[in-house]
């Protein structure tokens, strides 16, 4: 079932269910469905849970149903844990129930040949007037609605980020990722085989999400390649899209095909598609992520960036990434040189150039004098500001300054190298807590400044 109006998903609460039923509910621990059960009821006070198992009276102390069609109450989504044999009968069991949607986390179909296929065809048939997701998928997760419809092992943290996957295994390690990083998400939504709601669907959905400010995306193939095109071309306009993607090379397609059934296509068309379309695309997961969160935090802005560095090395590695994609490092004004020679906290010895090198002992004052003068300066619409770790440095409180300046500054993103690990914990989750995003990477901070750039 393709979904005309993403509007009308809302409406047939698939997305924000009252009722919820898992189908293959049980504790066993190690079980998919033990987990989908444990994160569904994270979101108990929110909805009503029901477990369907015909082999087990409890599950987790909650009474179990031995069929969907048992439970009296309408249910709003229903998620199918079993295995691909057994799904078409559970299947007919939805639809003579009536649910409003039903979510295959199952695997066994398209993705593993022509069996498989016909198995996928004949759910289809069987669900054609249900919202469908999947099958061979993890399911989907919303943390403001405290809904975590997948067996993910963690349930992420609010944020402004959607990511929409082929894949549901790298959800898992991007969930544990965004949670040591203090990014999160608005949706997470793993799509697998696309037998009902398709990619561009799902696209809709997230564009008219309120708390969706950019858009990440897994994709190995496209099945509606002209809709595909002209759906991200129109989101484009309002909202970034962040690409991955997965099956570039000969090898890689084969094993997509047996991943979620796909055709992975040329990787030159896929990029041409994206770069017409308007959207970001990236060559890693960290990359992704990198670009996600500070489209997420921050303003875009003009090309004109400004450097603060306490090592001279850093800084040097910063100016030539900038260069190699085409950053523009303005000169210092006659008056912003003036500003911090007056300040007499630097040593008169500093650079005067852009990167600004503020010197190895450099205090946070050092860095307070440098900053507020750059950022006076008209040309210089962002800045990156890098610390080194030396004995004396002050990373909490340059932090704290950082935080001041965007304050400030509000129209001027800010994105930080604080270079380092034990000893600046503290500060980098600080400063992702004011949403600065921080990189322990030159090279890192400049792509993800990159894309802060819109003209």
């Amino acid at each position: 079932m393709t979904i005309q109006n993403s509007k009308r998903i809302k409406t047939q609460k698939l997305f924000n269910p009252k009722t919820v039923a898992v189908i293959g509910a049980t504790d066993r621990p190690g079980s998919v469905g033990r987990g989908l059960c444990k994160n569904l009821l994270e979101g108990k006070n929110k909805r009503k849970i029901y477990f369907v198992n015909p082999f087990k009276n409890k599950v987790f102390g909650i009474k179990t149903y031995p069929k969907i069609t048992d439970i009296k109450e309408r249910v709003d989504l229903a998620i199918i844990a079993v295995p691909a044999k057994i799904v078409p009968e559970v299947a007919k069991d939805c639809a003579r129930k009536k649910v409003l949607g039903v979510i295959i986390i199952s695997s066994g179909f398209a993705e593993t040949g022509e069996q498989g296929k016909k198995l996928q065809n004949e759910v289809k048939k069987i669900l054609k007037d249900i919202f469908l997701v999947g099958p061979n998928c993890l399911g989907v997760i919303n943390p403001f609605i405290k809904l975590n419809a997948s067996f993910a092992p963690q349930t992420p943290q609010k944020g402004e980020i959607a990511f929409i996957s082929q894949s549901g295994a790298l959800i898992d390690s991007v969930i544990d990722k965004s949670l040591d990083e203090n990014y999160g998400f608005s949706w997470i939504i793993s799509y697998g085989n696309e037998a009902g709601i398709t990619l561009t669907d799902f696209l809709e959905f997230v564009y008219q999400d309120k708390n969706t400010k950019t858009i990440a995306l897994y994709l190995e193939g496209v099945k509606e390649g002209r809709k595909f095109y002209q759906t991200l071309r129109k989101i484009t306009q309002k909202k970034p899209v962040v690409i991955l993607k997965g099956g570039k090379t000969k090898l890689s397609q084969k094993a997509v095909s047996s991943h979620t059934g796909s055709l992975a296509g040329e990787k030159e068309i896929y990029s041409a598609v994206f770069k017409q379309a308007g959207a970001i695309e990236v060559e890693s997961v960290e990359e992704m992520f990198d670009v996600a969160k500070a489209l997420s935090w921050l303003p875009q802005c003009k090309n004109g960036i400004g450097i603060i560095t306490n090592g001279g090395g850093a800084g040097i590695l910063t100016t030539d990434y900038c260069q190699s994609f085409g950053i523009k490092l303005p000169k210092l004004k006659e008056k912003t040189i003036r500003k911090i020679n007056l300040s007499s906290v630097i040593p008169s010895h500093w650079s005067k150039n852009n990167p600004v090198d503020i010197i190895g002992d450099a205090l946070s004052d050092r860095y307070k004098i440098a900053i507020e003068a750059l950022l006076s300066q008209k040309n210089i619409y962002g800045l990156i500001v890098i610390q080194t770790l030396q004995i004396m440095t002050q990373p909490l409180e340059n932090a704290k300054i950082i935080i001041e300046a965007k304050k400030r500054w509000k129209e001027k993103p800010i994105i930080c190298v604080f270079m380092g690990g034990k000893n600046v914990k503290k500060a980098v989750k600080l400063l992702e807590k004011n949403k600065i995003p921080n990189y322990p990477d030159p090279l890192r901070a400049v792509r993800a400044m990159k894309t802060m750039i819109s003209e």
